[in-house]
């Protein structure tokens, strides 16, 4: 329902090589609906359960609605503010998703895009505010939340195989 990004799938499987290389246990899900990331989170969780680290990667749209942080899934439409709760995955359940490692938790967002619905999503309240970038994650415990950009901004998808952001984590991993 919006602009194709280029590079998730590069920095997806980048990514996932790195970790692999490092001797984690990968699986890689790619252009998932609504129903398919909630029953990959959950899946996800039951099989991390008990394990040292669990590393999620995100690469694709999210946005902010009301300082809460979605990621988008392919079948998302959001024509107004209202749909964002019901099509859109709300990054606290990735948080959750994670919570059972027992010594870290990592969550690396690479989707601080501009919101590709804004010009056509209608506005269901005039107090609900719609946010530019991602909004502030405070996490708790053993928890680290690494964003493509700084709260407010947006990150590019870049020119090249993989976005800036993930270029630049790669050549540290």
């Amino acid at each position: 329902k919006v602009p194709v990004l280029n590079n998730p799938a590069n920095d997806s499987s980048d990514f996932a090589a790195a970790l692999e290389r490092l001797g984690f246990d990968v699986q890689i899900v790619s252009d998932q609906s609504y129903s398919d990331m909630r029953n990959g989170l959950r899946d996800f969780r039951s099989r991390v359960a008990g394990a040292d680290i669990a590393v999620v990667y995100y690469a694709g749209h999210g946005i902010e609605v009301d300082k809460q942080n979605y990621l988008i899934p392919t079948d998302a439409t959001l024509a107004s503010d209202g749909d964002v709760d019901y099509e859109a995955i709300p990054l606290d359940l990735v948080l959750r998703s994670v919570d059972s490692a027992k010594l870290l938790r990592l969550v690396i967002v690479d989707a601080c895009r501009n919101n590709p619905f804004a010009t056509n999503m209608k506005r269901a309240g005039a107090s609900r505010s719609i946010g530019r970038g991602l909004a502030r994650v405070e996490p708790s415990g053993n928890t680290l939340v690494a964003f493509a950009a700084k709260e407010g901004t947006t990150a590019a998808d870049g020119e090249g195989r993989n976005s800036p952001f993930a270029t630049a984590l790669l050549q540290h991993i």
